[in-house]
């Protein structure tokens, strides 16, 4: 029941947002924008958000042009409508953005710059079939040592000069947000980033994200009540990412019928994890050609994850399909306290099919299905897995097989534990598995066994 008045609240978020504004249009270029792909459009863009939020709200709409741009802010009741022949461009400056709710990530880098931001704002919506292009190659290395020989800068300046990559959107403590039919593309770290906000509705939205490092589609942070539905993500980290850098929970999530590609991990609970997560159903949705993991439920720094469905998800080409991990990790963000070690429980996955990669394009060769591991300390409480048929490569030649490695208290990622002893099903430290109907089918040999369950207090099979 609370799930669906979840879903309720989402919908009639959006019924009152489209009601509030008065569909009063405001075109960026009456207000000085020029759309030659040169011009910094910042101020002109700003100008015309201010007004339309100043008179209640409406539609601010680019169209015909490619339009270049630091940070915008967006203000309640305010759609920014990119039309189908427009292009708004992040700027290769980095002196053009600005900071809003400044953190440190999981990688110890500094986030919190964005192309388009919002902060304490309600009713707000990106829609159109235009272009967001955070334009992130501008922010390699290379590029960033360029751009600062060009530019007066001090000595400190020069040393920090870049380092903040911008978000292409980033929604913090707001709600009532809508993104619809947008294509998002290269964004120089994260494509879309929701902290502490809630009531989120993304629908028909592409994601393109290869132009930089730590280049995320859809992170949701310590938030609550969102539908993901018929979305295309391709991104070179995580496609769709659950996760909390605050003791906030994450909660209240659908997501459906979406096509997920990554070179890291295609739907991933954590690492950073220090709220909970629950209450989250993710069904109908297809994962290709992923280099690191199909689903990924990882509590590391405290977060207790349950009530999780996930079902019918298709996986073509994909490394690891499913990995469950409860770690001792611990890490804190935003000078918070340390959190007590988590828990997993009432997991549920079923109706899976997914072929592996191969052993010369597998992270780990040879590669294994599924992965769940505890700790020593701290088990798994209760996992079904159900319907699930995976079909894998077999092992290579002179395979040496080592003991599998505690690491507790590390990065939380399958291919740090190396080669598994089953190529199939490896678990252990879990206090209730429940297997019906698993299939692992092998296309050549393999040496391993097809499962095995190590400290497994109550395991279920039909």
């Amino acid at each position: 029941m609370r799930f669906k008045l979840g879903f309720f609240i989402v919908f009639t978020s959006i019924v009152v947002m489209s009601c509030n504004t008065k569909n009063l249009h405001y075109n960026i270029s009456e207000f000085g924008a020029i759309g030659d792909g040169i011009t910094i459009n910042t101020v002109s863009i700003q100008n015309a958000i201010d007004e339309c939020s100043k008179n209640g709200g409406g539609i601010v709409t680019l169209s015909n042009g490619v339009f270049i741009s630091g940070t915008i802010l967006l203000k309640d009741n305010v759609t920014l409508q990119i039309d189908e022949d427009a292009k708004l461009v992040g700027s290769s400056n980095p002196q053009d953005y600005k900071s809003i709710d400044k953190f440190v990530d999981a990688t110890g880098q500094t986030r919190g710059n964005c192309l388009i931001g919002a902060k304490n704002r309600k009713n707000i919506a990106i829609i159109g079939k235009g272009i967001i292009d955070g334009n992130g190659k501008a922010f390699t290395f290379e590029k960033l040592k360029e751009k600062a020989k060009t530019l007066k800068l001090s000595k400190d300046e020069k040393q920090d000069f870049g380092k903040n990559r911008p978000f292409l959107l980033r929604f913090v403590q707001s709600s009532n947000i809508k993104l619809k039919d947008i294509n998002l593309k290269q964004p120089a770290a994260w494509t879309c980033h929701f902290y502490q906000s809630n009531t989120i509705n993304i629908d028909n939205v592409s994601i393109y994200s290869h132009a930089n490092h730590n280049n995320d589609g859809i992170d949701l942070d310590s938030s609550s009540d969102i539908e993901i539905t018929n979305c295309k993500i391709d991104t070179g980290d995580d496609s769709i990412c659950i996760k909390s850098t605050s003791p906030q929970p994450t909660y209240n999530v659908f997501v459906k019928n979406c096509s997920l590609k990554s070179d890291w991990g295609a739907l991933k609970f954590g690492t950073e994890s220090m709220g909970d997560f629950y209450n989250i159903n993710i069904k109908d949705c297809k994962i290709y050609d992923t280099k690191g993991g199909g689903i990924k439920l990882l509590s590391v720094d405290g977060a207790n994850i349950k009530d999780i469905t996930i079902d019918n998800i298709q996986m073509k080409n994909v490394d690891m399909p499913i990995f469950i991990r409860l770690g001792e990790r611990l890490r804190t963000y935003r000078n918070t306290e340390k959190q007590n070690v988590g828990s997993i429980k009432n997991i549920n996955i079923k109706n899976i099919t997914a072929t592996t990669r191969s052993l010369d394009s597998s992270r780990v060769s040879s590669p294994s299905g599924i992965f769940i591991t505890g700790t020593e300390n701290h088990k798994i409480e209760s996992v079904l897995l159900e319907n699930i048929e995976i079909t894998l490569p077999g092992s290579e030649e002179n395979l040496v097989l080592k003991p599998v490695e505690e690491n507790e208290k590390e990065y939380p990622e399958f291919s740090f534990f190396k080669v598994l002893p089953a190529y199939g099903l490896y678990g252990r430290h879990i206090e209730n598995l429940k297997l019906k109907n698993v299939k692992f089918n092998i296309t050549a040999s393999d040496i391993r066994e097809e499962m095995i369950l190590e400290d497994v207090t109550k395991k279920t099979t039909n």
